[in-house]
C-alpha cells in the first residue's frame, strides 16, 4: 500500500513538474527537496505517539498500521517524483508529443495517453524499491517500539520482543525474524532488477 500510494503521489507531482516546467516545476521540486530532508524515523515516531487512535474527518479512526502506511506514503514519493520529472523533460520534446499538441490534444490527454505509458518501466522499478524501503523502515520503527502495536504482527516487534534471547538456547527467536526480513527485502530487490531487465532490453548484456 505504501508503494502504491507513494507512486501515485510521486508520479502526479513529477508529471506536472516535468510537463509544465517553469515556476510550476521550481515550486514542486522545492517541495520535493523539503520532504527529502525530513528525518523519516523521527517524524514517524512522533506521529505514531501523537496521532495513533485519534479520529480524522475523512479517514475516521486510524490504527497504528494504517497510520504508518499514510505517513510512509508521504515520505517515500520524492524519488519517484524526480525520476518521473526527468523522464517527462526528455519525452515532452519528442515528435509524437509535438504532434499531439498540434492536433489539439489537452495536456491531461498528452500526459496520460502519450507520455506515461512510455515510462511505465522506470516507475515500476522504483515502486518495487519503495516496497523494500517501507519494510525496512517499518521494521526499524517497530523494533524501537514506535511502530505497529500488538496484537498486530511486525517483524520489528518480534525482534524487539526477542532481544533478551541473545546468547540463550532461544536465540532462534531473533534469527528467524531477521532472516525473513533479509530474504523478503532481497526478493523485492531481485524483483525490481527483473522488472528493469524486462522493460529495458538494452540492460541485458
Amino acid at each position: 500500500m505504501v508503494a502504491i500510494f507513494s507512486t501515485i503521489i510521486g508520479v502526479t507531482m513529477g508529471s506536472i513538474a516535468g510537463y509544465f516546467g517553469g515556476w510550476v516545476d521550481q515550486l514542486l521540486m522545492r517541495v520535493t527537496d523539503l520532504f527529502l530532508i525530513v528525518p523519516g524515523i523521527a517524524i514517524l515516531a512522533m506521529a505514531q505517539k501523537g496521532l495513533s487512535g485519534k479520529s480524522f474527518p475523512i479517514f475516521g479512526k486510524l490504527s497504528s498500521t494504517q497510520l504508518i502506511i499514510w505517513i510512509l506514503s508521504f515520505l517515500f514519493w520524492q524519488t519517484i517524483a524526480r525520476v518521473t520529472r526527468g523522464l517527462f523533460l526528455s519525452l515532452k520534446e519528442k515528435e509524437y508529443v509535438e504532434a499531439a499538441k498540434a492536433s489539439g490534444a489537452s495536456s491531461f490527454r498528452i500526459i496520460t495517453r502519450h507520455i506515461l505509458p512510455n515510462i511505465v518501466g522506470p516507475i515500476a522499478v522504483n515502486t518495487t524499491l519503495v516496497v523494500g524501503y517501507a519494510i525496512i523502515t517499518e521494521s526499524t520503527l517497530s523494533f524501537l517500539g514506535f511502530g505497529i502495536q500488538p496484537p498486530a504482527v511486525s517483524l520489528g516487534t518480534m525482534l524487539n520482543q526477542s532481544e533478551s534471547a541473545v546468547g540463550t538456547p532461544q536465540a532462534y527467536l531473533i534469527y528467524f525474524p531477521g532472516l525473513v526480513l533479509l530474504f523478503t527485502v532481497l526478493a523485492v530487490n531481485f524483483l525490481g532488477d527483473g522488472l528493469r531487465d524486462a522493460f529495458d532490453p538494452q540492460s541485458q548484456h
